[in-house]
């Protein structure tokens, strides 16, 4: 699958986030950054993510999330073929428990 291009980004809000020292600083920017809807959406594809990393079904995602097989699809989608996000986070996270 061809990735598409993006438009150009700004560093500028990825650099703060690295900034971020706690879990609790992190928290406190993206409320003010995002709306209710939006932390919720992106926590629940990162659920979805960690769930189908740890090798779940989609129907027993779709009862753990609550995420619709669209979102677990897509989520899927990106795992396969993406940018290598998630697997970076999930590599660090492993590295972290050792």
């Amino acid at each position: 699958m061809k990735k598409t291009q993006r438009k150009p980004r700004s560093e500028n809000m990825y650099k703060a986030i690295l900034s971020l020292k706690t879990v609790d600083e992190c928290m406190r920017f993206f409320d003010d950054l995002c709306t209710v809807k939006e932390l919720v959406d992106m926590e629940q594809r990162y659920q979805v993510a960690c769930c189908l990393n740890d090798g779940m079904i989609y129907n027993d995602i779709l009862a753990a999330t609550g995420a619709s097989s669209a979102t677990i699809s897509r989520v899927n989608r990106s795992l396969q073929y993406g940018s290598g996000g998630y697997s970076l986070v999930f590599q660090r996270a492993k590295e972290q428990e050792s």
